[in-house]
């Protein structure tokens, strides 16, 4: 893995369900059954249908990339152009040995790196894609900001988030890594920002069982090659499962499009 500070692995780790940064060479392994990471590429993919002008030459940036899974499906159904970045260089491998699997390779660029430092440098995208990567920008506030740098005026911010509903307290949630804000909490922050919400789509129910059962056993892969670290991955699980929980039961989750005015 490249190298990174403290802070970056912290947040990465947060953001991945890892309750310590010492989990995170693991993470590729552990998650070797999912190619979908965070946000659901159909729903994205229809919001960017739906309200994004497209051509040949539109350009979209999906920071905290994963795998391409959103990247990959949005270049073969749209024909649009998209750059990917993640600090997990197994990831990235695999991104772009879908983009070749599935014939786009001609559009998609993926890069590993620090999305914190892509914010400061990548610029004039027509559309900027954050799913479900937690604070690895920075609060809500911060991460807003660093967006809206990357897109030009008239582009668009797509962002999965959960929030707490109008009668949930954070005491309700089990997941600790970060604290949730409440929708009313986002939209003041959206219009703070100067960004003009376009259209929210509810997450449908996560497929938990499934999930949780393809992470068991690779956890327990590991704790049969590290069983010094048995603790460590077992803590892996219940963090996990405290986040699909979390899902379930006491957050609402959204993927919101935003315009930048």
């Amino acid at each position: 893995m490249m190298h990174m500070t403290k802070e970056t692995e912290e947040k990465l780790a947060c953001s991945l369900t890892a309750e310590t940064t010492e989990l995170l060479p693991f993470l590729p392994y552990l998650l070797q059954d999912f190619w979908e990471l965070g946000s659901d590429p159909d729903v994205v993919i229809e919001l960017i249908e739906k309200h994004v002008t497209l051509s040949r030459n539109t350009r979209i940036l999906d920071l905290a990339c994963g795998k391409g899974a959103i990247a990959v499906k949005a270049a073969q159904k749209l024909g649009v152009n998209v750059k990917g970045v993640d600090l997990i260089p197994d990831f990235i491998e695999d991104a772009k040995h879908k983009a070749k699997e599935y014939h786009v390779g001609d559009l998609c660029a993926f890069a590993v790196g620090d999305v914190n430092e892509a914010a400061q440098t990548e610029r004039d995208y027509d559309c900027v894609i954050f799913g479900a990567a937690g604070n690895v920008l920075g609060d809500p506030s911060e991460m807003l900001d660093k967006l809206k740098a990357v897109i030009k005026t008239g582009g668009y911010i797509l962002i999965e988030e959960c929030y707490l509903p109008d009668d949930g307290k954070q005491e309700d949630v089990r997941y600790t890594n970060y604290a949730f804000l409440t929708e009313k909490d986002w939209m003041d922050l959206f219009k703070e920002k100067g960004l003009d919400l376009v259209e929210t789509a509810e997450s449908e129910e996560s497929d938990s069982d499934s999930g949780m059962a393809n992470i068991i056993t690779r956890a327990g892969e590991l704790i049969e090659q590290h069983p010094g670290k048995k603790a460590l991955f077992e803590g892996y699980i219940r963090s996990q499962q405290n986040e699909y929980d979390d899902i379930d039961n006491s957050l609402v989750g959204a993927t919101w499009i935003l315009k930048k005015t």
